[in-house]
C-alpha cells in the first residue's frame, strides 16, 4: 500500500488500484469515472485489490465496495463513506475525514455523494452512478 500512496499526485495521478495479481491501473480523470470504468470493465482486476485515492467520497465508496476490494487508503475521506467502507469489512485507512465531500465550485455537497446518499446497496448505487456518467459527459 506504501507505494500506491507514494504514486498519489506524481504525473498527474489522482488514484491507483493494484490488484492481487500485480496489474496496476492509474486514475486520472477527476470523479468517479476512472473508478467506474476499472469496476464495471474490470471486475476481475478489482476483487481483492487494494486503492490509493486523494479523495473518497460516498459513491466512489460504494462502486469499491461493488468492486469488491480489500483494502483502501485515501487522503481525503467523507464520514458516510468510511461507514460504507466498515460496515463492507474492507480495510481502511485515510488522512483526514470530512462529513461530506464538496463540489468542485466548492458551493455545495459533490453530486455523486448526494446521488448515492439515499442508494440501498452498492449495486443501486452503481446504476445511479452509471447514469450520472452518462448525462454528464
Amino acid at each position: 500500500m506504501d507505494k500506491l500512496i507514494s504514486m498519489l499526485g506524481h504525473d498527474g495521478c489522482r488514484g491507483v488500484m493494484r490488484s492481487p495479481g500485480g496489474k496496476t491501473i492509474v486514475f486520472r480523470r477527476r470523479g468517479v469515472v476512472d473508478l467506474f470504468d476499472a469496476v464495471t470493465s474490470h471486475p476481475d482486476l478489482t476483487q481483492g485489490a487494494s486503492v490509493a485515492d486523494k479523495v473518497i467520497g460516498l459513491g466512489a465508496a460504494f462502486l469499491l465496495v461493488k468492486g469488491g476490494v480489500a483494502e483502501v487508503y485515501a487522503e481525503v475521506i467523507s464520514q458516510p463513506a468510511v461507514s460504507k467502507l466498515q460496515d463492507a469489512g474492507i480495510s481502511l485507512s485515510y488522512g483526514k475525514t470530512v462529513e461530506h465531500i464538496i463540489n468542485r465550485e466548492g458551493t455545495g455537497i459533490c453530486p455523486v455523494e448526494q446521488l448515492t446518499s439515499t442508494a440501498q446497496s452498492a449495486d443501486e448505487a452503481w446504476k445511479l452512478i452509471k447514469e450520472f456518467i452518462k448525462r454528464n459527459s
